[in-house]
């Protein structure tokens, strides 16, 4: 089969069009001759330029690529990632277009949708990264001695990270590969308003000896949220006010992403978040700053966890930066989180404070200070310490106030 166009548009945005309408829908008919598309959209990118690429079919949500992304492909076999592979159903397709920056001068957009045979679909598929091979891990619990209960283990994870299945550089299973070279026992892959990614993890974590939660970043200008858990897509473009009901209803979790964060701040009203991401990487750049305790401290009710949101190694966050332990029941790491038994460390290995019954414990935290809301500041003699628990958030921090570890 030749190539066939279906559809090419040359559209001017301006900053007019984004405030009226941010996510834009292009329509094109697809025949029923087609077996793969191939949409691109090219534009003069810039700092003050950003398009965003999605793509809905007649059934449904195909995915997503947001900005890291100018062609995709889908076909019944493949697709690229952050798409969902499927038959190319005859009928009206489409375009989903964010604009998600547009300069004052505006930008010119080119969009171009075709049909591409069988060939094209193998050379985008042979170009995305591969997986490593797996490498035998050793059984490594107890990785340290934490107190818990019968039935009940302290595991450490990451709740934030991204492929290829959005903007991340790594696959699935070379995402799996490092967060365990790292020494956590779970990672939730949330890549970006997409669920593409759900089935290849857990064969990852099977070959990398990881569990790998499922998750979703449902992405806004307006702010983002990590649904955790298997439970089908929580589209983007619905209400914001209904993302978390969404969730609990499928049996999953939603947590606030950074809701301090330059332009990925949290700018939708706070109704007493059940969980929300206190501890990001970001955190890291500036340790003093005081301002993600402060906000957590204003809803001291949330769960609190930790993301680093790995995009790409070497350049933000590398997984367990910082680490977020929870008392699961076996593997079930999002009912640990529901259920609040949680908290964040600047790393795997680092100070450790956590609920033990009506007890705090420290842990191979010499030198520091526990404290909380309103608390005196008590110095922590030992690698194990242990004092009656009070209501509320508590922290370790040094005599430069920075956290290095915390829990609800």
């Amino acid at each position: 089969m030749t190539s066939q166009t279906l559809l090419y548009l040359r559209q001017p945005w301006l900053p007019g069009d984004r405030a009226e309408q941010q996510i834009r829908s292009i329509a094109f008919d697809v025949p029923r001759s087609a077996a793969a598309l191939e949409v691109e959209l090219a534009y003069a990118a810039g700092p003050g330029a950003v398009l965003d690429l999605g793509l809905e079919g007649p059934s449904g949500y195909v995915g997503w690529s947001g900005g890291a992304r100018s062609r995709l492909i889908v076909s019944a076999d493949w697709a690229t990632p952050g798409y969902l592979p499927q038959p190319v159903e005859p009928g009206t397709w489409q375009v989903l277009v964010g604009l998600h920056r547009v300069p004052p001068a505006g930008v010119i957009m080119e969009l171009t949708v075709r049909t591409v045979a069988a060939g094209e679909v193998e050379r985008h598929r042979a170009a995305e990264p591969e997986d490593p091979p797996s490498v035998p891990r050793p059984d490594r619990r107890p990785r340290r001695d934490l107190p818990s209960g019968d039935g009940y283990q302290w595991l450490a994870g990451d709740f934030h990270s991204h492929t290829v299945h959005s903007d991340g550089v790594l696959s699935v299973g070379g995402l799996a590969a490092l967060a365990a070279s790292r020494g956590l026992d779970f990672l939730a892959v949330t890549d970006h308003n997409t669920t593409s990614h759900h089935a290849h993890l857990p064969e990852a974590g099977r070959r990398h000896g990881i569990v790998l939660v499922p998750g979703q970043e449902v992405t806004r200008d307006v702010g983002h949220a990590n649904v955790l858990g298997d439970v089908g897509l929580v589209d983007f473009r619905s209400p914001p006010e209904t993302w978390a009901q969404q969730a609990e209803s499928r049996g999953g979790v939603l947590s606030i992403n950074h809701p301090l964060a330059a332009d990925c701040a949290w700018l939708l009203p706070v109704d007493h978040p059940p969980v929300a991401e206190v501890w990001h990487s970001s955190w890291a750049q500036l340790p003093t700053w005081g301002a993600p305790l402060a906000w957590w401290l204003l809803t001291p009710d949330t769960v609190p966890i930790g993301g680093s949101d790995v995009h790409q190694p070497g350049h933000d966050g590398l997984p367990g930066s910082p680490t977020t332990w929870v008392l699961a029941e076996g593997d079930d790491v999002v009912g640990a989180v529901r259920a609040g038994r949680t908290a964040v460390s600047a790393s795997v290995d680092g100070p450790l404070v956590i609920r033990d019954g009506d007890e705090i414990v420290a842990l191979d935290a010499e030198g520091l200070l526990l404290t909380g809301p309103g608390r005196p500041r008590r110095r922590v003699l030992g690698d194990r310490v242990r004092v009656p628990a009070w209501s509320g958030p508590c922290w370790l921090e040094d005599d430069s106030r920075i956290v290095h570890a915390l829990c609800g």
